[in-house]
């Protein structure tokens, strides 16, 4: 071997097949190199051409570098690369063609690739539409506490009995659980009389109660709904005792105004009848009251009621409350100048008007100002909707009958934002408007005055009014159901509905009621009755000797127990209609189409542009019928029945130049087609949110 200390001069020297270099003495390529060990290549073959160059023995050819100081270019013969070769060797083969061409195509594709998928991923989020919120997938159901299950044997439902029963929400794909107030009350009012807003009434249980219960609803991905009664009070709230005392800082916390014992300082009328003024002998005035003289009205042009109740917002949504239903809220403010109300019929006696609908209510409903305190709490609970997963929902109740441009301002502005949507009261006219043309009258008077993009809401029964299945009959529940069901928006259910329910025969001496008690022929309770769970002693609601109020004595086959083991009733169609909702994008998200309205039929179409699956509806508020809807040329001459309320021939083909349907009976029809009936309809049809579905890659984007 050659040691360092012996390294020669080189500039073509080879010895027994090892190469040396030497560039102690000069530079190549502006590069000082030296020897630092020799290398065999003894597997290495040149070409042709180097063989010629080089010379010597075909077997024994080895590796030749030229590499002279002071020549402009260096040559290098090597043609392969070989193991172990120096950095120096390895940046002459990085430069050659083919080397750097595909090393330079793979770059760029990468790079190519890349922006290809961010701007694919960005187009996706852009022309993505907005996902459904829980609001607005899930059916939202109404709990009225004292009627739903009870724990403790009192014969009064509570927040415990309520958690026994969560999975029935499960069984019935529902989301959304709004539970009327359970607010530490006097229950004058059944809980709309808060003495305490910060508190749970001993009746229904204790606030670890209702965090047992808000955590096991989250748990099951279960959204809680509460009730907030911004409007009054209970007389017995530490508020208003300080206000009838003179209390500096509480004075003004309600509506007083100078009267006595024999005038009322104006005409105005109570919702539950009579003067809205009561006489406080402690302060020589009197205080406003729109509902019961045991709920005095807050004062919301006093800045800091306005801060307390901003505050109790606050304290419910920090406990983790998923939304508010924001209860009698057009009564918020009332004119400052006290004048009395104009009269429905002037020529009557003034002395004689005790009923609110014989005034015109211009001075205590709806007043400016109304929408900014509204707007200012949905602010408070945007601020807890930035928690992804967590949106903070809200929702008006307001009932302005025939002024509907009244409902519609409480979905805001374009520009800001208030309550997800205002109650839809409408479709609880069905009773006086029971025909095919009536049911798309009650929905077309949402529909067309509703704000372009706003999404719709359908309620055909609550606490306050009598249950839909008494008032329309037995044999039309299940087609309600559809119709609440299939329809754009949200439907609400009040507990019950999903069973069937019906109103209970209350007698005087059993009325609870304060309504009732004061006009027995508007009572509540008929309502209002204990949940029908099975066929046992009261009905699987309670373990007590009585119950608050009495069970409808067909609970022993009307309840949940009975209905789970019959596919035909009306539990396991609301069921299943809820399934399907969920399940199918025409009637979660797609366009509404009205086709057919007569004397006994209303039908619809649900359909989404780029979907070939579409659905038509066909409900019968009448008598038995046939339709042709041969005339609709975007329907295909023959469709599947998806699910009926009276057969069970599912799947069975149905010819759109016959249609036939029973009383009460609704039709959900599915088909396939490419042609769109929206298109060539713009005035007969609806969407709250416009999407086109893809499916190619199935997704849909706006369109």
């Amino acid at each position: 071997m050659i040691t360092r200390s012996q390294l020669i001069s080189a500039k073509d020297l080879e010895v027994d097949g090892y190469m040396f270099i030497d560039m102690s003495s000069g530079t190549a390529n502006g590069s000082s190199m030296e020897l630092g060990e020799c290398i065999q290549n003894t597997g290495f073959h040149e070409d042709d051409e180097t063989e010629d160059a080089v010379g010597g023995d075909e077997e024994n050819r080895t590796s030749t570098v030229k590499m002279s100081p002071g020549r402009e270019e260096d040559t290098y013969t090597q043609i392969k690369p070989y193991a172990g070769m120096p950095k120096e060797v390895l940046l002459l083969y990085s430069v050659q063609a083919r080397y750097r061409l595909p090393r330079e195509i793979l770059f760029w594709l990468t790079i190519v690739c890349t922006l290809a998928l961010v701007a694919l991923t960005i187009t996706v989020i852009v022309m993505s539409p907005r996902c459904l919120s829980w609001w607005q997938s899930s059916p939202v159901y109404q709990i009225y506490p004292r009627s739903f299950k009870d724990s403790d044997s009192d014969g009064i439902g509570d927040l415990k009995g309520i958690l026994d029963k969560l999975d029935h929400f499960q069984y019935l794909n529902i989301k959304a659980i709004w539970i009327s107030p359970f607010y530490k009350s006097p229950m004058k009012d059944f809980g709309y009389d808060v003495e305490d807003f910060r508190d749970i009434d001993p009746l229904f249980g204790s606030m670890q109660d209702f965090d047992d219960l808000l955590a096991a609803m989250h748990d099951k991905g279960l959204k809680l709904i509460m009730d907030f009664i911004p409007n009054h009070t209970s007389n017995m709230h530490q508020w208003f005792n300080l206000s009838s005392s003179g209390h500096a800082q509480y004075k003004d916390y309600y509506i007083w105004a100078n009267c006595n014992t024999t005038h009322a300082p104006n005409n105005w009328v109570s919702v539950f009848g009579n003067s809205s003024w009561t006489y406080v002998e402690e302060r020589q005035q009197c205080y406003y009251h729109q509902f019961l003289k045991e709920q005095p009205d807050l004062n919301f042009r006093n800045p800091h009621v306005r801060r307390e109740m901003t505050e109790i917002v606050r304290f419910w949504l920090e406990k983790g409350v998923d939304g508010f239903r924001m209860d009698a809220v057009k009564h918020i403010l009332e004119a400052k100048h006290l004048r009395d109300e104009p009269q429905v019929d002037p020529q009557q006696d003034p002395d004689t008007i005790d009923t609110e609908f014989e005034l015109h209510h211009d001075y205590t409903t709806t007043q400016l100002g109304l929408h900014d305190i509204l707007q200012a709490w949905r602010g408070e609970m945007d601020i807890y909707s930035r928690e992804p997963g967590r949106y903070r929902f809200m929702v008006a109740e307001s009932y302005d009958y025939e002024e509907t441009e009244k409902t519609m301002m409480y979905y805001g502005t374009p520009y800001v934002k208030e309550s997800d949507f205002p109650f839809n009261f409408y479709l609880m006219d069905l009773p006086t408007n029971l025909t095919g043309t009536g049911a798309q009258g009650l929905v077309n008077l949402w529909m067309a005055n509703m704000p372009v993009g706003k999404w719709p809401n359908w309620v055909v029964g609550n606490h306050d009014k009598p249950r839909i299945s008494s008032s329309v009959g037995q044999e039309y529940i299940k087609v309600i159901n559809m119709l609440l069901l299939t329809l754009p928006g949200t439907p609400s259910t009040y507990y019950g509905e999903e069973i069937g329910m019906m109103n209970i025969n209350v007698t005087i001496d059993e009325i609870q009621d304060p309504f009732g008690k004061f006009n027995p022929n508007a009572s509540r309770d008929p309502q209002r009755s204990p949940m029908q769970w099975s066929d046992g002693p009261n009905a699987g609601f309670s373990d007590a000797n009585h119950t608050w109020l009495p069970l409808h004595p067909h609970h022993t086959t009307v309840n949940v127990e009975a209905q789970q083991k019959d596919s035909g009733s009306v539990l396991s169609q609301y069921r299943a209609l809820s399934l399907l909702r969920q399940a199918q994008l025409p009637l979660h998200r797609g366009w509404m189409c009205y086709i057919w309205s007569d004397a006994d039929v209303f039908a619809f179409l649900r359909e989404i542009d780029g979907l070939d699956k579409a659905f038509l509806v066909v409900l019968n508020f009448g008598a038995d019928s046939v339709i042709n809807l041969s005339a609709i040329t975007e329907l295909p001459e023959q469709l599947t029945l998806h699910m009926s309320t009276k057969q069970e021939n599912y799947g069975m083909p149905v010819i759109k130049s016959s249609i036939s349907t029973a009383r009460g009976e609704g039709l959900l029809l599915e088909y396939s087609t490419h042609m769109r009936f929206n298109p060539g309809h713009a005035s007969q049809c609806f969407v709250s949110e416009k999407a086109c579905y893809l499916g190619v890659l199935d997704i849909l984007y706006k369109c």
